[in-house]
């Protein structure tokens, strides 16, 4: 074996895996540059624990990408303890050997992508074929363990006779889902030799003995790394359903020293079924370093994820304050050494904290005290039980339909819920408002277009609204809302797209009998010309016209 031949892929340009990470996938591929900024994380960490020796010089330090996909963690992991043992093991073909078969261990999460893994980190799809550099396995798999599993479903309440494999009728339910991840039976229940994308690391009551079985009984990982699938498509593909936040809890229960992952950035203020795994995270103190990019192109140039992608290092002998740092367009704002339980969500960005710890400090009620709540009148963004005419005493309907505003009528006796808010004046604002641009430019409008709705009026859940008594006080509402100050503090909370309730928490109540300005707002909260301008910066002027 030679130096050239053992790593003839490395020197290929471009790199196969930066290839393959260009590629649009729901379960997204790591360029090799992005996981060398994560490892070299873990190598600043463990070289200030250890009087600054090299991680990649211990010969008996075990690493662990339980959701390998391209390899390319563990292949660079291989590349820098081949590098850094040179000294202690001189031979290369018995040190390339001792990585691969005593140091990196991964687990595939389909099939062909633990056939990729291989490819990557031992030159071979087999471990131990004839064109391996590994010498030591005996087994196909190596130290890449796959094979594929199956979901658990749990729940189900419709069920159909079928038979068994060996032709028995049988009853079982088809419209369940799996108790580990929330997979839909209807969508993922398919049959033998095709993937569930049932995961092997969370799809477990015990990890610990899960690791066991793969890898042996006195296993136990320094590190863990890697990029996690994010999300599985839901019924219909109406709504993908998180499930990076089960890779990250269970990799904690292994007791790692370092934990290092790529996830989505929505944990931080959103996300479908995330409100647990957001406190746990905000109140984790072992989290040493969060690196947080707003526009997920800036790691992965083809691919969108809303609300961009983050990584963090958790580091069991570290109990502080982490190191935030944000990232757009290769401009870096910190790192900043910050408490991430201050608040309910994270503040991606440092520079706002001033401004909101002012606004918070007057102690004021929270605009939500007179903002509906989602469907507030019980009616679904595709309602139509309205009619384009108005009869006498029908009441008017707003809606969006392919995203065009539009007014119907409905009786009123059809409205069945929240009937003390028919005859308020109302801001009907879009749930859905802008996003994307400030994902890629950092400054956006936030918030869609107000639209004054007079009494008596409902809508769909196409709206969120506010609600007053006059017309005077609405159009003063209207005013305050098209500030740059109002959408800022919004903008805090808003992650997506969506524009929830809680987006407005930290809005604070006005009185509504004036036309507020941004002057007005910027005097009353005290905010500097510093202050200012970054809030300008970001938030483009909203027209006062109505809609």
């Amino acid at each position: 074996m030679t130096e050239q031949a053992s790593f003839a892929l490395r020197n290929r340009n471009p790199d196969v895996l930066s290839c393959i990470a260009n590629l649009s996938n729901d379960e997204v591929f790591t360029p090799p540059e992005f996981a060398n900024r994560m490892l070299d994380g873990v190598a600043a960490a463990w070289a200030t624990q250890h009087d600054g020796a090299s991680i990649w010089e211990d010969r008996n330090v075990r690493f662990l990408d339980p959701f390998t996909k391209s390899g390319v963690f563990l292949r660079e992991v291989t590349r820098r303890l081949v590098k850094g043992l040179e000294g202690q093991i001189p031979d290369l073909a018995e040190r390339v050997d001792h990585v691969l078969s005593k140091q990196v261990y991964g687990i595939g999460i389909t099939q062909l992508t633990s056939m990729i893994a291989r490819r990557s980190v031992y030159c071979s799809k087999w471990a131990n074929g004839r064109h391996s550099v590994a010498s030591s396995f005996d087994t196909s798999d190596g130290n890449i363990w796959y094979e594929s599993m199956r979901h658990t479903w749990v729940g189900g309440t419709e069920w159909v006779l079928t038979a068994d494999s060996e032709g028995n009728q049988v009853q079982k339910f088809v419209n369940g889902r799996c108790k580990y991840c929330g997979a839909s039976q209807r969508m993922w229940e398919r049959d033998d030799g095709l993937e569930e994308h049932a995961y092997a690391l969370i799809h477990t009551d015990n990890v610990a003995a899960r690791i066991s079985e793969l890898f042996g009984e006195d296993m136990h990982f320094d590190v863990i790394i890697g990029n996690p699938p994010y999300q599985l498509q839901s019924d219909g593909g109406t709504r993908d359903i998180p499930i990076y936040q089960h890779f990250v809890e269970q990799a904690k229960k292994l007791e790692p020293r370092y934990l290092s992952m790529v996830i989505p950035s929505r944990w931080m203020a959103g996300g479908l079924g995330l409100a647990e795994f957001r406190r746990t995270m905000l109140s984790d103190r072992h989290i040493r370093d969060l690196v947080d990019y707003p526009n997920a192109a800036d790691v992965f140039p083809s691919v969108g994820i809303n609300g961009g992608v983050c990584y963090f290092l958790w580091d069991a002998a570290h109990d502080g304050d982490c190191n935030v740092t944000m990232v757009r367009g290769g401009e870096a704002i910190g790192p900043s050494a910050r408490s991430l339980s201050e608040y309910d969500v994270l503040v991606r960005d440092e520079r706002a904290l001033t401004i909101l710890r002012k606004v918070l400090a007057q102690g004021e009620e929270s605009i939500k005290s007179i903002l509906a709540r989602d469907k507030e009148f019980g009616w679904t963004s595709n309602f139509n039980g309205f009619h384009d005419k108005q009869s006498p005493g029908d009441v008017s309907i707003y809606f969006i339909r392919s995203m065009k505003r539009g007014r119907g009528f409905i009786a009123r006796s059809e409205i069945l819920k929240s009937q003390n808010l028919v005859d308020t004046w109302k801001l009907l604002v879009p749930k859905v408002g802008s996003g994307r641009e400030r994902e890629k430019t950092g400054v956006d409008l936030v918030l869609g277009p107000a639209q004054v709705a007079p009494p008596p009026s409902v809508c769909t859940q196409s709206f969120l609204f506010f609600y007053v008594q006059t017309k005077k006080e609405v159009e003063s509402l209207r005013s305050y809302y098209a500030t740059r100050f109002f959408r800022f503090l919004v903008s805090l909370r808003k992650i997506t797209q969506d524009a929830t309730h809680s987006t407005y928490t930290w809005v604070p109540l006005q009185s509504w009998d004036q036309e507020w300005t941004d002057a007005d707002l910027y005097a009353k909260y005290d905010l500097t010309p510093q202050e200012i301008s970054y809030i300008e910066s970001l938030i483009r002027p909203m027209e006062l016209a109505d809609v």
